[in-house]
């Protein structure tokens, strides 16, 4: 089964907005989020969780060709 993935958002009275990235491992969140953060304008800090610290996993399939 799928790790299920979330963004949640914020916004204070101020206005400011932050993201929250739930299920997702390695720099993923960032690329996830990167459209989001550009229409939102300046991104002014960044917390990463131990989930950004996570390596991904990768699958890599090897086969022989025939002869």
């Amino acid at each position: 089964m799928a790790k299920r993935r979330e963004i949640q958002f914020n916004i204070d009275d101020e206005g400011n907005v932050s993201i929250e990235v739930k299920g997702v491992d390695g720099g993923d969140c960032e690329r996830l989020t990167r459209e989001i953060e550009e229409a939102l304008g300046v991104v002014s800090s960044r917390h990463r969780t131990s989930e950004f610290y996570k390596e991904v996993m990768t699958e890599e399939k090897v086969g022989l060709e025939d002869a």
